[in-house]
């Protein structure tokens, strides 16, 4: 590990000794780039775009989001509601390219979130490894697995090529397990799907991503996003365009922090299984997939 020691690796890391650490604010992944040769971090670049410029007089440059849409946009008061706090959102995109669409509509997702009062992690996927059992302890599979353990909700964004979600993207869920002893580390959380085109609309990648979602064991909200021809969509600032597309994104960020609000206090008991407890009751936990296999294979 170059520029970030083991033990800032570390912290990282999501579990019952860190996980007032991993959650506060001051935590090292708060940052507005992540490491640049780890890739560890970075969670809020979406903030980047508030940032007011070094000067004497200089001001932020303006935000569609916050001149257009915060005097209008439903906002819950989390402290008065049963969550008790900010929803903890948790945004992955599928691709690698600093500049790609699916990117850009990830951080303005993230933005709207944020200003909804969420509290909001973006994971780069630069520097993840493709799925192998024997990198399970590398730093950056760490760090998605502890911002998802992390998170009550994700929002997933994909481009669509040859007419599904890419493998950058699918490679960062094959990396989340279903089931992780006794943990499940996506049970219950919420989902929102969303997907950029270069050619014209379509609702593939949505389609196989809300498949996925059901199978993690993930309530999707209602709502999804699909941008046709993103390369039209955006500005050269990386901003969205006006359009019925970004209304759209809008709408779904709305619903979405609602939606897990709502769903995030609940989800313990809604995913309470009979077939579950009967499971812990009998070997004090929850098997692995692993653990099944090599005890059927003993016999």
């Amino acid at each position: 590990m170059s520029s970030v020691t083991k033990a800032s690796a570390d912290s990282f890391v999501w579990n019952d000794e860190t996980k007032d650490s991993f959650s506060a604010l001051d935590h090292p992944g708060y940052a507005l780039n992540c490491d640049p040769e780890t890739k560890l971090g970075g969670w809020n670049v979406y903030r980047g775009v508030w940032e007011v410029p070094e000067g004497e007089g200089k001001e932020a440059p303006s935000c569609w989001i916050k001149d257009e849409v915060m005097d209008i946009i439903t906002k819950f008061d989390y402290s008065s509601m049963p969550i008790g706090r900010a929803p903890r959102i948790l945004v992955l995109y599928g691709s690698l390219r600093p500049t790609s669409f699916s990117r850009k509509l990830a951080l303005e997702f993230a933005r709207i979130l944020d200003l909804l009062g969420c509290d909001v992690r973006v994971y780069n996927p630069q520097g993840l490894p493709v799925r192998d059992p024997a990198l399970e302890n590398e730093a950056k599979v760490q760090e998605l697995r502890a911002l998802t353990q992390w998170s009550d909700g994700h929002v997933w964004v994909s481009p669509e090529m040859h007419g599904t979600m890419t493998g950058t993207f699918k490679n960062q869920i094959d990396w989340v397990p279903l089931n992780s002893g006794s943990v499940r580390p996506t049970q219950g959380r919420t989902c929102l799907v969303a997907q950029v085109n270069g050619g014209s609309q379509s609702f593939n990648a949505v389609n196989a991503l809300r498949l996925l979602a059901r199978w993690m064991r993930m309530p999707c909200c209602t709502n999804q996003s699909s941008v046709a021809k993103a390369w039209k969509e955006f500005g050269d600032d990386g901003r969205m365009k006006d359009s019925s597309f970004r209304e759209r994104v809008v709408d779904c960020a709305e619903e979405f922090a609602k939606f897990t609000a709502v769903m995030a206090p609940v989800a313990d008991d809604l995913n309470n299984r009979y077939s579950e407890r009967k499971e812990k009751m009998k070997e004090g936990k929850l098997l692995t997939q692993l653990e099944k296999e090599t005890r059927t294979a003993q016999k």
